[in-house]
Formats: C-alpha cells, sequence, structure tokens
C-alpha cells in the first residue's frame, strides 16, 4: 500500500485531503510545518508528498529543497494563490507537478497516480539496473585482470574508442559495459550488435536503419543502432564477421559522424562512442584481405586484450562463488560448498571456453550434486575440455 505525506499548516485543508486519500486506500499521513515533515521523511519512506507552498517559518519551496536533497520521492506542490511563476519556480526546482487549492478532486487523484507510478518505475529502475550491474561485474584480483581493470578505469572517461580482443567467453562484453558504465555517457544507451549472428544481407540495415519500401520487407521506417545509440556507445561484437561493404559504411559513419539509411539520402548526424570486439587476429585478415586497414586504425585507439581463464586461475575460487551464488539464488536452492580439493580439481583444467564454460560447468554442479561438491563430483559430472 503507497504511503502519502500531506504538508499544511491548515487544519481543515490536511482533513480534507486525508480523506479523499484513505477512500482511495492509501496510507496518510500529515504534518503542519516544514520542520517536522522533514523529521517524518528522515524516519518513514514514502511514495509521495503533497506540500503547500504558503507556510510560515519555511515555506513550502524550502522544504522541497530540503526533500530533493535527502529523498527521491516525487513532490506535488499545492497553492492557494498560484501565479505562473510560482508553479515554474516549483518545477524547476524539483517538484513533480503543481496543482491549485481547493484541488479539484479527480486532478488531484490523477497527480497522486502519476506520481506513485513514477516513484514506482524508478524502484523497478533501481532493481533492475542492480541485476544488470551485478550481471556484468567483472570477478578477479589476478595480475592480469587488474591490468584489464588499470586501462578501463584510464580509458573509460576520455571518450576514446576502444578494440577488445580476447577468446570466446572470457568476458569481451562485460569490459564493454564497464568503460560504458565509467563514462560520461552512462545515462545514454549502451546497444550491442553481434555482428556475427546478423546475416550479411542485413547488418546495415540493423547499423543504419532502413527507409519504407527500400527492400521487399521494409514495410515500414526502422532506425539503425547508430541512431538508437546517439549520444550513448554502441558496442561492435564480432567486428571480424562484418562484410566487407558493411565495413565500408562504418568507416565512413566514423569518418563524417553521419549515416545514411538504407534506401535514404538524406544524411542524419549521430554522437556514438565506437566500442568494437573480436576473437579474431585482424592483421592478419587485413593481410588476407578480409578487414579494412583504415576501419581497423580507427576502431583500435586503444587495444584491451582480456586475458583467457586458464592465465588467471588464481580467480577461479571468486569466479566459482559469484556463479554458485547466482545460480542457487535463481534455482531456489541451497547454496552449495566446494570442498578446496574440488576447487583444486577446477584449477587444473585447460578451460577452451573460459568463463562461459566454467558457469555452465558450476550450474551443472548444482543441478546435480547435494549440499557438497567434491573433486568426484567435478570429475564425475564436470567433464571440462583438459
Amino acid at each position: 500500500m503507497s504511503r502519502i505525506l500531506i504538508i499544511d499548516d491548515q487544519d481543515p485543508i490536511r482533513r480534507v485531503l486525508r480523506e479523499i486519500l484513505e477512500n482511495e486506500k492509501y496510507q496518510v499521513d500529515d504534518a503542519n510545518n516544514g520542520a517536522k515533515a522533514l523529521q517524518m521523511i528522515k524516519e518513514q519512506e514514502y511514495d509521495a508528498v503533497l506540500c503547500d507552498i504558503k507556510m510560515p517559518e519555511m515555506d513550502g519551496l524550502e522544504v522541497l529543497e530540503h526533500i530533493k536533497e535527502m529523498s527521491e520521492v516525487p513532490v506535488i506542490m499545492v497553492s492557494g494563490n498560484s501565479s505562473p511563476d510560482e508553479a515554474a519556480r516549483s518545477i524547476k526546482k524539483g517538484a513533480f507537478d503543481f496543482i491549485e487549492k481547493p484541488p479539484e478532486m479527480n486532478r488531484l487523484l490523477i497527480t497522486v497516480r502519476n506520481a506513485l507510478d513514477k516513484k514506482n518505475l524508478s524502484t523497478e529502475n533501481k532493481a533492475l539496473k542492480k541485476v544488470v550491474n551485478r550481471q556484468s561485474e567483472m570477478i578477479g584480483n589476478s595480475a592480469p585482470m587488474m591490468v584489464v581493470r588499470d586501462m578501463i578505469e584510464k580509458v573509460a572517461p576520455t571518450g576514446a574508442r576502444v578494440l577488445i580482443t580476447g577468446e570466446n567467453g572470457t568476458g569481451k562484453e562485460l569490459v564493454a559495459r564497464q568503460l560504458h558504465e565509467l563514462s560520461s555517457r552512462r545515462y545514454a544507451p549502451f546497444i550491442e550488435v553481434n555482428c556475427a549472428a546478423i546475416p550479411s544481407e542485413l547488418i546495415e540495415s540493423q547499423l543504419f536503419g532502413h527507409e519504407k519500401g527500400s527492400f521487399t520487407s521494409a514495410i515500414k521506417q526502422r532506425k539503425g543502432d547508430f541512431e538508437l545509440a546517439n549520444g550513448g556507445t554502441l558496442f561492435l561484437d564480432e567486428i571480424g564477421d562484418m562484410s566487407l561493404a558493411a565495413q565500408a559504411k562504418v568507416l565512413r559513419a566514423l569518418q563524417e559522424n553521419k549515416i545514411v539509411r538504407v534506401g535514404g539520402e538524406k544524411e542524419i548526424p549521430v554522437d556514438v562512442r565506437i566500442l568494437a570486439a573480436t576473437n579474431k587476429d585482424l592483421k592478419k585478415m587485413i593481410d588476407e584481405n578480409a578487414f579494412r586497414e583504415d576501419l581497423y586504425h580507427r576502431l583500435s585507439v586503444i587495444v584491451i586484450h582480456v586475458p583467457p581463464l586458464r592465465e588467471r586461475k588464481d580467480d577461479i575460487p571468486l569466479l566459482v562463488d559469484n556463479f554458485v551464488n547466482n545460480i542457487s539464488q535463481n534455482m531456489g536452492k541451497a547454496v552449495p560448498k566446494f570442498t578446496d580439493e574440488a576447487m583444486e580439481e577446477l584449477k587444473q583444467y585447460q578451460w577452451t571456453g573460459n568463463i562461459r564454460e566454467l558457469h555452465n560447468i558450476v550450474e551443472r554442479l548444482v543441478i546435480l550434486c547435494g549440499s557438497t561438491i567434491s573433486k568426484d563430483d567435478v570429475i564425475h559430472f564436470g567433464n571440462p575440455l583438459k
């Protein structure tokens, strides 16, 4: 049940507002001055606040400023002698909305519902962001990983283009996400394109969009990933699988900061930071005329190499602990314990599939084994490629 705080120095107004809101099954608290209200907000989390502007000692705009410093709760300002300037100042200081006294009941309830929707959406976004951050967290304190972390911290704020290299399953996408999250673009979109998963005849439409009727299945206009990532980061995963024709268009976009949709003529300006990743030897591909050298130099201002798991085996216990906790939580199971011998056995493998392979094996062990996972369990159920 949503909890709402009413702040007003007039008892009759507080009673009327309380009756209206309680009839809608909201929990309602009230305060007759700003100081008391601020103390209540410190002690209790509210989903919305209704605050009068004209109050003695501390007026509503001052209360609003203090609330915004200590909470993200949406604040609806209320005034009996309102003016356009007063409403504008309220919104500028962070008020969710502004309504006049005496409030018309439908207008009041719609405004409150909208404020509560905003609060719920903000809470859901925070929870989702925590999940995403946990899933994209880079685990490991080994020397090779500390080199990668150091590079990320230095490069992320600069806006430079980065080429991320490494074998399949090493976590190149996590590096890209960290570069985005630690950059000034972190509140803008992060768009990922798996160049290997998109047919060559569709990659240009995916990246640059298309106009209606530009090809048989183009039944409506579509924005491409360059436009969708505008202001943010575009991550081109498996860049080595991109066709030469698409490479040429990407190169032009990087040179001119403009794109043209498939079937279109209009140039569309874009502001995008490009991160690329590959498990292939692009220099060898250049020699074989399979990758453009000029595009390579555009993409590889900075190169970050992600080490394979066999070169960072000291991180295996941390990775296993993280995987076991997440997998068990998702399955609603008690977290099993790996014996020291089981952990040492895991360290002996070559991990050709890297972190992805380790995750799959840990998931298999959690599903098939009991509360304690032994060395024999790892040997019997793990079945990794040695």
